[in-house]
C-alpha cells in the first residue's frame, strides 16, 4: 500500500512486545489520505494491536504565534474526531513533540513518524531515532514524489527538477485506501491536552501572541475541501489565464492547508486529474514541482533560512552593488507597519496582516522592493523572512524559505544588471499595472 520509497528505517531498534503501535504524528496532521497513518495501522493488524497516534504540542516552535496556533488546534481538533470514528486512540501532549514520543515508546512495539523537512524538524526526529528503543520508522507524505527519489542533489532550478520528477510521477499518482483497524481504540491513562474547546486550549499555552487568528480562514480537513471544492468546481478553468490577477481571487487557498498537513497533496492532485480540465497541467506544475522543488531546496541546504543560501552568482552581484545608492529606504518597523511611499507594495503588506495570506504575484513585488529599500540584501533577506514568517500562515515552511530566497536569484537566471540588484530580476509597479488593476488592489487594502 505504501511504496518503498515512503519508507526508511530511523534507528537500528528491535521488535519486541508491546501494547501498541504508536503513529508519532506531526507534519501530517489528518485523518485520511496519510502514508505514516496508513502504515501504522497496517503494522498494528499484522501485530494484532491497537493504534495510538501521538501528537506534541510545543509552546516554543520558532517563530510561531497565537495565529499559527489556532490554525492548528482547528485543524487538530477535527483529526481527534476522525481518528475517533476509525477507533484510534489520539493522545495530544503539551510538551516537546521528540521527548513526548520518546515516553508513549516505552509501551509501543512499533514507532511510525512522518517526515519533516526543515532544521527542527529533522532535530526532532534525530533525538527520538538515538532515545526510541524499539523500531522507529519514517514514511514521507507531505509530497507526491520522495524528495530523495526526485533528486539526490540540490536543483538549480525547476527546470532541471522538473524531468526528473515527471518521470517518476506514473508510480505514484495512486489512490489510497483507508484501513479498517482491527484492534479497538486504547483507554490509555496518559494526560491529553482537550482541543474541543479551541479558546480555552490556546488559553493554556505560552506562546506568542502578537499576531491574531484570521477571521475568513478557519483550519481543518473539512474546511480545506470545501476550498478545493471551490476551487475546481468555478476557478480552476481559468486558473492559468488569472492566476497573476490578485483582484480575480483565482487561487485554491490550498497552502495554508498544505503547511499544516491538514490535506494531502497526492488527494489534490487526483482531484485535479478528475476534471480533466486543461488547465489541471498549470495547477499541479505549481502544486507538485515548485512546491517539490522547495522541499528540495530546504533539505539538501542546510543555510535555508540565511542569505548565504543563494546561489553564488546572486550572492556576488547583490554585494557588489551593496553600497549603491537606494532612493528610499525603510526600517523594519516601517515595513511592518506598511508605511512606505508605495501604495501596492503597502496593501500587499497590509493583505498579508490583516488575512494571513498574501497573493503569490504580490509576494514576488514585496519581497523585490524590500531588496530595493534596504540598507543591505542581508538585511533586506532578514527583514523578508522575518515578516513572512510571522504573519503568513504559510510562513515558516518549505514553500515560504524558497519563496523569499527566490526574490534574492535563488532558482532563477541572471537579468540585465541594474543598481542595487545587480543582476537579480527586478520588478516595478509599471509591471503591476500592466498585469492587473492595482490600483483598485491598492485600494482594497487601504
Amino acid at each position: 500500500m505504501v511504496q518503498d520509497t515512503r519508507i526508511r528505517v530511523l534507528n537500528g531498534g528491535a521488535a519486541g512486545a508491546g501494547s501498541y503501535v504508536l503513529y508519532w504524528m506531526q507534519a501530517s496532521q489528518r485523518a485520511e489520505w496519510n502514508h505514516a497513518l496508513e502504515y501504522a495501522v497496517q503494522a498494528a493488524n499484522e501485530r494484532n494491536e491497537p493504534v495510538v497516534v501521538y501528537f506534541g504540542i510545543t509552546d516554543r516552535y520558532p517563530e510561531a504565534n497565537e495565529r499559527h496556533y489556532q490554525f492548528m488546534l482547528e485543524g487538530l481538533a477535527e483529526v481527534r474526531r476522525g481518528l475517533k470514528e476509525r477507533n484510534i486512540s489520539m493522545v495530544i501532549g503539551h510538551e516537546s513533540p521528540e521527548r513526548g514520543v520518546v515516553r508513549l515508546s516505552r509501551l509501543a512495539s512499533l514507532v511510525v513518524c512522518d517526515r519533516g523537512y526543515l532544521r527542527v524538524q529533522r532535530q526532532w526526529r534525530d533525538y527520538a531515532a538515538r532515545h526510541v528503543d524499539c523500531p522507529l520508522i519514517q514514511i514521507e507524505s507531505e509530497v507526491i514524489v520522495p524528495v530523495e527519489e526526485a533528486s539526490a542533489r540540490e536543483e538549480y532550478a525547476a527546470a532541471t527538477l522538473r524531468p526528473k520528477i515527471n518521470r517518476l510521477l506514473p508510480g505514484y499518482l495512486s489512490p489510497m485506501v483507508a484501513l479498517t483497524p482491527k484492534a479497538g481504540p486504547v483507554d490509555l491513562d496518559f494526560d491529553s491536552v482537550d482541543i474541543e474547546d479551541i479558546d480555552r486550549a490556546l488559553s493554556r499555552l505560552n506562546i506568542d501572541r502578537s499576531v491574531t487568528a484570521v477571521d475568513h480562514l478557519r483550519g481543518g480537513a473539512s474546511e480545506a475541501r470545501w476550498h478545493l471544492d471551490e476551487f475546481l468546481g468555478g476557478k480552476l478553468n481559468d486558473y492559468p489565464a488569472l492566476r497573476n490577477d490578485p483582484n480575480a481571487r483565482m487561487l485554491s487557498d490550498m497552502s495554508p492547508y498544505l503547511h499544516f498537513g491538514q490535506i494531502s497533496p497526492l488527494y489534490i492532485a487526483l482531484r485535479v486529474l478528475d476534471t480533466g480540465s486543461p488547465a489541471a497541467d498549470a495547477y499541479l506544475e505549481e502544486l507538485i514541482v515548485r512546491r517539490e522543488l522547495s522541499m528540495n531546496y530546504v533539505f539538501h541546504n542546510p543555510d535555508y533560512d540565511s542569505f548565504d543560501s543563494l546561489p553564488r552568482w546572486a550572492k556576488e552581484t547583490l554585494l557588489a552593488h551593496k553600497s549603491d545608492t537606494r532612493e528610499y529606504r525603510y526600517t523594519v518597523d516601517a515595513f511592518e507597519e506598511a508605511k512606505t511611499h508605495d501604495p501596492y507594495w503597502n496593501a500587499a503588506q497590509r493583505e498579508m496582516v490583516l488575512t494571513g495570506k498574501m497573493h503569490g504575484y504580490m509576494r514576488m513585488y514585496w519581497g523585490k522592493k524590500i531588496i530595493e529599500w534596504s540598507r543591505t540584501p542581508e538585511e533586506a533577506f532578514r527583514t523578508a523572512l522575518y515578516l513572512n514568517n510571522k504573519y503568513e500562515l504559510d510562513g515558516r515552511d518549505p514553500n515560504g524559505y524558497a519563496g523569499v530566497a527566490w526574490c534574492f536569484g535563488k532558482h532563477d537566471r541572471p537579468w540585465m544588471e541594474r543598481p542595487v540588484f545587480g543582476k537579480v530580476r527586478y520588478m516595478n509597479a509599471g509591471g503591476l499595472k500592466r498585469k492587473f488593476d492595482a490600483d483598485l488592489y491598492a485600494a482594497r487594502y487601504k
